[in-house]
């Protein structure tokens, strides 16, 4: 088990949640984010290395701007999965998503690109379906036109 880092770019550490070894979610009297210790970085992609603030023996992704980077990350590989105290992962994974895609778009784009063809086909037709809600017109799959799963 890692040692919990005691500072940050954002000031004392006052809580700190271990994610997984060597990655923590940190708060401090007023921000806080994830630092991710360098020699478990690795799992990361280099776009999200390129984008972590580089301090002392960490990469440090502010909240509210970067650290969903890390979150995204983690959910991609399998590393990580939402406590149980979180009960509509659905819903958070979906806003992870969407603030990546509106803050951080080079990143998104990037990340999509990444992606093996099954998993951008399905990320494209729950948008379409997304889109056909706000529409009230049928999707392809309410349609039986075509099964993505």
């Amino acid at each position: 088990m890692s040692r919990f880092p005691r500072k940050s770019p954002w000031g004392d550490v006052q809580r700190c949640e271990q994610l997984i070894d060597g990655v923590f979610l940190v708060s401090t009297a007023s921000h806080g984010g994830i630092m991710v210790r360098k020699s478990v970085a690795e799992f990361l992609s280099l776009e999200a290395r390129k984008i972590g603030a580089n301090k002392r023996n960490y990469l440090c992704f502010e909240i509210g701007c970067a650290e969903h980077i890390v979150m995204r990350e983690l959910l991609d590989k399998k590393l990580w999965q939402f406590p149980d105290c979180v009960t509509e992962r659905a819903k958070l994974e979906e806003t992870i998503n969407c603030s990546l895609q509106q803050r951080l778009p080079a990143y998104w784009e990037s990340r999509q690109k990444r992606l093996p063809l099954s998993e951008r086909l399905k990320d494209g037709a729950e948008k379409t379906a997304a889109h056909h809600a706000g529409t009230n017109r049928p999707t392809a799959k309410q349609s039986g036109r075509l099964e993505i799963g």
